[in-house]
């Protein structure tokens, strides 16, 4: 059955000439079966230009339908004139009423429902001899019979309009928000990259006023304090090291152009020591936190502490939006021998699937976008997503060695 829909869809001529080609065929049997004698006599002939007139209609109505709709008036036209009593091919009025309908000009669809209300009184009036013996009201039953069935094709024509300019807005707006949120999610993207190229810049620049300080310090006492230089000379090469780590780690998330920009101002980033003054604001803010540090704090790298406390940012903000009434926080900072764990999670109702699905399925979820690249470019790993019993739990592994 879908294959001979596909095949009718494909062809619609083809449908449309067998069609017409049956309506041809009866009113070719009823006019032979009405003639004496087996011959044609003149209203006979006028009867076959008649129904091959209306054949075309049925064949082309799809292809031109203004001119099949002026055709078929010009055929009902002509049988008023010519004494050509109603035929079987007169079904096509009703077809090419209700294709005419079915398009978007409205002028002809105008005519063809004029058509519609015209054309059953008009063929009463012509040919009364039809319902002989039938009352003027059974007569007058007729037409108005007639008269609802040829507008029910025009209403039924114009139905179908209506629907189909209805389902292609909604596919031209199902199109142009598909774009523009691809279009935004591509800025959020950008915007992102953007930021943790100018937050790593700064990392980069502060590393190096570093070593320009101790190289100028150790220079200064290269005579006079060797033990001092030597400890200078070791500082400078930590933060050498720390400062090609950062770049790498740069080049390896932002390879886009997208990426490119970064920030020319310097600006101190926060890290895990200012946790407790960001779980107080939260606090104040009316979202109950419980916050622990577990293990023996230690020096991190920048990049570490710069995405902890971004990371724990993010998600006691999620906390606040998504989580609900009367939900409770829990923040943990775990000091491992060689990483940082990061854990958040709530009890609330917990963020939609589509946000903390990856690259956000409906275009939103940029924050936990952000944080992924984030852990990602300190060479981390991030789980986000409902927990059990309910409530959402983030949960980060930052890497406290750097990458060679």
């Amino acid at each position: 059955m879908h294959r001979l829909y596909d095949l009718i869809r494909r062809h619609p001529t083809w449908v449309d000439g067998i069609g017409a080609f049956v309506l041809l065929f009866m009113t070719f049997m009823a006019i032979a079966m009405s003639t004496p004698n087996g011959g044609y006599e003149r209203p006979e002939i006028r009867s076959m230009i008649a129904a091959a007139l209306l054949f075309v209609v049925v064949l082309l109505r799809r292809r031109r339908p203004e001119y099949m709709l002026a055709l078929a008036i010009g055929t009902g036209l002509f049988q008023l004139a010519a004494d050509v009593p109603p035929l079987p091919s007169n079904f096509a009025f009703l077809v090419i009423i209700f294709t005419v309908a079915s398009r978007p000009p409205r002028a002809p669809s105008w005519v063809a429902l004029g058509t519609a209300l015209a054309g059953p009184a008009a063929a009463s009036l012509r040919w009364p001899n039809e319902t002989e013996g039938a009352s003027f009201g059974q007569q007058a039953v007729g037409v108005v019979f007639l008269t609802i069935a040829f507008c029910l094709a025009w209403v039924l024509g114009d139905s179908l309009r209506t629907r189909r300019a209805y389902w292609a807005e909604l596919e031209q707006r199902a199109h142009r928000l598909e774009a523009e949120r691809e279009t935004q999610a591509r800025m959020a993207v950008a915007a992102e990259r953007a930021r943790i190229a100018r937050e790593l810049h700064d990392v980069v620049a502060h590393n190096v006023s570093v070593m320009v300080v101790q190289a100028d310090g150790a220079a200064y006492v290269l005579d006079t304090a060797p033990e001092q230089t030597r400890t200078a000379l070791q500082t400078i090469s930590g933060t050498g090291r720390q400062a090609l780590t950062e770049m790498r780690r740069l080049l390896g998330v932002l390879r886009s152009e997208d990426g490119e920009g970064t920030g020319s101002e310097y600006v101190p980033q926060p890290g895990v020591e200012q946790l407790a003054d960001l779980v107080d604001q939260v606090r104040d803010a009316g979202l109950p936190v419980d916050f622990r540090v577990e293990g023996t704090p230690r020096p991190l790298p920048r990049g570490v502490e710069l995405t902890a406390y971004r990371i724990v940012q993010e998600a006691l903000t999620n906390s606040r939006k998504h989580g609900g009434p009367r939900v409770v926080a829990t923040v943990r900072l775990e000091y491992g021998a060689d990483a940082l764990t990061v854990r958040a999670e709530d009890d609330g109702r917990g963020a939609q699937r589509e946000l903390y699905e990856e690259r956000g399925a409906d275009g939103m979820g940029h924050g936990l976008i952000g944080m992924r690249e984030r852990v990602g470019m300190v060479g981390g790993v991030l789980v986000a997503g409902p927990r059990p019993g309910g409530g959402f739990r983030i949960s980060a592994t930052l890497p406290l060695t750097g990458a060679e």
